[in-house]
């Protein structure tokens, strides 16, 4: 299943990252790319957040959905796909409607078989297990070994009415994990940090930059500087080879 998270890819690349372009397309457009509904051929697309597509890229989808063929950015030539589509969106997409956000007949061929899960704060049940699942995430990640989660803790995380459902929950384990000592999560400052609607703070954000670095490197060279492979750096990481590529560019991280 090939996954796209609409809220992750830059308005000015969307397009061209679910259609795909032909070299020269724009500027720096300097190879042609598939797009990922090309990539999903034959099989499953899930759209995440799809409520968050631009209005005026959401009669192409359409015209997907409804025929199934594109072009690509800067070609003539028809595409035909076979694809499922799976969508899912924090917002109320009746709303977006509404507001001319969302375009209707976009919402009925995506609403075939809904499924409404409901938010957080009515199933507090399953933020155990959640924060368990966050945790283990964040600690592969950036290398940290918070083992236990406080009754206190669990019982505030339970008892907070969570806005931003799941994401924010994930947010805010993800900050947590940064900031906790020894290896025991704690939630500071409860309140401040859940009014932030779990976006980070910037300084925290380069602590998470550096501890990603310095983790990154540590398993580049305890795997030898192999990437790829069933006991390569990307597989001990979590991440595929080519992200982790990626971040060895960000990071300026290089073998020497």
């Amino acid at each position: 299943m090939i996954t796209v998270n609409c809220t992750a890819l830059p308005a000015n690349l969307i397009e061209s990252e679910l259609f795909g372009r032909e070299k020269g397309a724009f500027t720096g457009a300097d190879a042609r790319q598939m797009g990922r509904f090309e990539l999903a051929d034959g099989g499953t697309i899930f759209l995440d957040e799809i409520g968050e597509m631009p209005l005026e890229l959401q009669s192409k989808l359409l015209r997907v959905i409804q025929d199934g063929e594109f072009e690509r950015l800067g070609s003539p030539r028809t595409i035909r796909v076979d694809v499922r589509i799976i969508a899912a969106s924090n917002r109320t997409l009746e709303e977006e409607i509404r507001a001319g956000r969302f375009r209707e007949d976009l919402f009925y061929r995506l609403n075939v078989f809904p499924i409404t899960i409901p938010p957080l704060r009515q199933r507090t049940e399953d933020i155990a297990l959640l924060v368990t699942y966050f945790v283990a995430k964040y600690n592969k990640k950036i290398g940290k070994k918070i083992e236990t989660v406080s009754k206190e803790t669990l019982k505030a995380l339970q008892e907070y009415h969570w806005p931003g459902n799941v994401r924010e929950l994930e947010s805010v384990i993800e900050r947590a994990v940064i900031t906790s000592q020894g290896t025991t999560l704690q939630v500071l400052d409860r309140f401040d940090t859940f009014r932030n609607t779990g976006e980070l703070a910037e300084q925290d954000v380069k602590v998470l930059a550096d501890l990603e670095q310095d983790h990154i490197l540590q398993v580049l060279q305890k795997t030898g500087w192999r990437i790829e492979g069933k006991n390569g750096a990307a597989v001990l990481l979590g991440l595929n080879p080519s992200t982790l590529r990626a971040r060895m560019r960000k990071y300026g991280i290089r073998r020497h």
